[in-house]
Parts: structure tokens; C-alpha cells; sequence
């Protein structure tokens, strides 16, 4: 459980923080980047569920409490050493993952085929959503980058691959099942 009694500590105030293990680090350290924008998905979605319906709404406190769980996991390094911990490390597990891939496919069998890309936009609840997926696409450039330079746990770099293609897809599903949805048009302005 965690208890904050107390909110402002004055630690970072020379532009570092704290890691999951207690070690200090830039406030602009790839790990601090990686989830620091997963905190901006999370807040993203946040407006998101201003406009969503029960069933959505749902859907989408679930994912805010993985992107949580993912902010845990980013935020404590040393992934390769988790046996040897002295506790055990909140990390990102496959079910999460194998969990957005089904609710993609039942929202996705709502929906009829693309036969475009889809501009950003439609209904308000759609609009946030796409925005919400730019940002799960950088978080995910950050933490696969983080991955180039120090172990990451794998299932965290798929949840965020996956969560970006559920929130394409719940969108879609918002934009009346796709009917709204707004289609690129090749050249069309020229």
C-alpha cells in the first residue's frame, strides 16, 4: 500500500529523482523519459474517459491501472536480477498483454474492414483516444530505446506495442463502430 502523507519533498529539486530502487538518476534519464510519457498516456486517457460511455469507460480504468503497473516496471531497473530481489517487483506480465489482444479482437469484429487510413478525429471521445495512441507510440520509441541501453522487461515494451493498437481500435469503435470515422484521401488537396 502506499501511504503519501506527504507530497512535495524537495529531493528533486537539483533535477533528479528517484528510481524503484532507490537510486538516483537525471530527471531527463531514458528510464525517467520512458515513464514518465507512460504517466502522459495515463493522463491522456484520463480526458479520454470525460466522453465515454459505461462500457468503454471500463475498459479504459483497466488500462489506466496497467499503465500504472507499467510506470512500476519501467521505473525500477535491474529486470534481469528480479529473483534476487528482496521483494518481489510489480512487472508487466503476458495476461496483460494476451488480455488487450482479446478485447481488440472482439472490438475489432464490431467493425468493418479499413479501406483507408483514419485521420485523427471523429467524435470527441475518438479524438482523445488517437491522441492517447501518439503518445503510447512515443512511450513505447522510449522504452524500446531504453531497451538499447540497459534490460527492460519485454512484456512491457509488447503491453505498450499493444495498447496503442487497442486504443486505434477502440476509436473506431467509438466513431459509431467506424461509421464516423474520418479516411484519408490520397492528394486530395492538390
Amino acid at each position: 500500500m502506499v501511504v503519501l502523507n506527504r507530497i512535495y519533498t524537495r529531493t528533486g529539486d537539483a533535477g533528479e529523482t528517484a528510481l524503484g530502487d532507490g537510486r538516483r538518476v537525471p530527471k531527463h534519464a531514458p528510464r525517467v523519459e520512458a515513464y514518465g510519457t507512460v504517466d502522459e498516456l495515463n493522463a491522456a486517457l484520463g480526458l479520454a474517459r470525460l466522453h465515454a460511455a459505461a462500457e468503454i469507460d471500463a475498459s479504459l480504468a483497466r488500462v489506466q491501472n496497467d499503465l500504472f503497473d507499467l510506470g512500476a516496471d519501467l521505473a525500477t531497473p535491474d529486470f534481469e536480477n528480479d529473483a534476487h530481489a528482496p521483494r518481489p517487483r510489480l512487472r508487466v506480465v503476458a495476461a496483460q498483454v494476451t488480455r488487450l489482444e482479446a478485447e481488440i479482437d472482439a472490438m475489432n469484429a464490431r467493425l468493418d474492414p479499413l479501406r483507408s487510413f483514419v485521420l485523427p478525429g471523429g467524435t470527441a471521445l475518438a479524438a482523445h483516444l488517437h491522441l492517447a495512441r501518439t503518445v503510447a507510440r512515443r512511450a513505447e520509441r522510449l522504452a524500446v530505446a531504453l531497451a538499447g541501453l540497459e534490460p527492460v522487461n519485454p512484456e512491457a515494451v509488447r503491453y505498450l506495442n499493444r495498447v496503442s493498437d487497442w486504443l486505434f481500435v477502440a476509436a473506431r469503435v467509438a466513431n459509431d463502430d467506424g461509421a464516423s470515422d474520418v479516411l484519408w484521401v490520397p492528394g486530395a488537396n492538390r
